[in-house]
């Protein structure tokens, strides 16, 4: 199955505006993302996906394949799908998010492998092991079937543990952070894009409950690998200190 990596790149965030063009020691953002996502051995192809004249410029500075999107798209998901309906080659999508420089390509293979597995829908998560973690609302928790398909996402730590004090839990119950790279089937990723948004969606902010809540099945992968994304300039410079030593 021909695989098809996108990296969805904004300027305009509004904790960090530019972001995929900020420089990490000698190297943009998004120049980190792509040779990342290029040393997964799974992908057939990597290109960025854009709606800024700035960073498609850059994009075609640093060798990458680049395309324009339409600057409404609410989603990195929208903006992968955009794609998606105008190249019809590659039977697998995968949403390689743009504000992960050190992103393991491991992680992207095991996404893939997920897919040629059967999965429609692919992401990964890992256990969390520390209660900063468990009780950080920034930071999504997945629930898990037997099969290892996602139940439920939450910015909230789920399970909850009724019967046990909150520093307990970790230890009487296996919590799980989710870690937001996606794969999808093209079809799945077309379907899913044209659907409305959800009730639960709206609560949490979390557009993967959409999916779920119109039935569609999200295959989740454990990874040992952590993902730090950058957010916001203080973000950067912990990420910095810690990988550019």
């Amino acid at each position: 199955m021909k695989t098809l990596g996108i990296i969805p790149a904004r300027y305009a965030a509004s904790r960090f505006p530019g972001k995929p063009l900020v420089k990490i020691g000698d190297k943009t953002m998004l120049q980190r993302v792509c040779e990342q996502a290029r040393r997964a051995s799974l992908l057939d192809a990597v290109l960025v996906a854009t709606d800024d004249e700035r960073i498609f410029d850059h994009a075609l500075q640093i060798g990458a394949h680049v395309m324009m999107t339409n600057p409404a798209h609410a989603t990195g998901t929208d903006r992968c799908a955009e794609i998606a309906k105008q190249i019809s080659d590659y039977e697998l999508v995968i949403n390689i998010q743009g504000d992960e420089p050190f992103i393991n390509p491991a992680q992207i293979d095991q996404v893939i492998s997920l897919l040629q597995a059967g999965a429609p829908i692919a992401t990964l998560a890992k256990k969390i092991g520390d209660e900063k973690t468990l009780f950080n609302p920034n930071v999504v928790k997945v629930v898990l079937d037997k099969q290892q398909r996602a139940l439920y996402f939450s910015r909230l730590p789920v399970p909850y543990v009724r019967d046990e004090p909150e520093k307990a839990w970790l230890a009487a119950a296996t919590h799980y952070k989710h870690i937001g790279l996606y794969g999808f089937r093209r079809n799945t990723l077309l379907e899913i894009s044209a659907l409305a948004q959800s009730n639960l969606e709206r609560a949490e902010s979390l557009e993967q409950l959409r999916w779920l809540e119109h039935g569609h099945a999200i295959h989740v992968g454990l990874t040992e690998h952590e993902s730090i994304g950058i957010d916001t300039p203080a973000d950067l410079q912990k990420i910095a200190a810690t990988f550019l030593q």
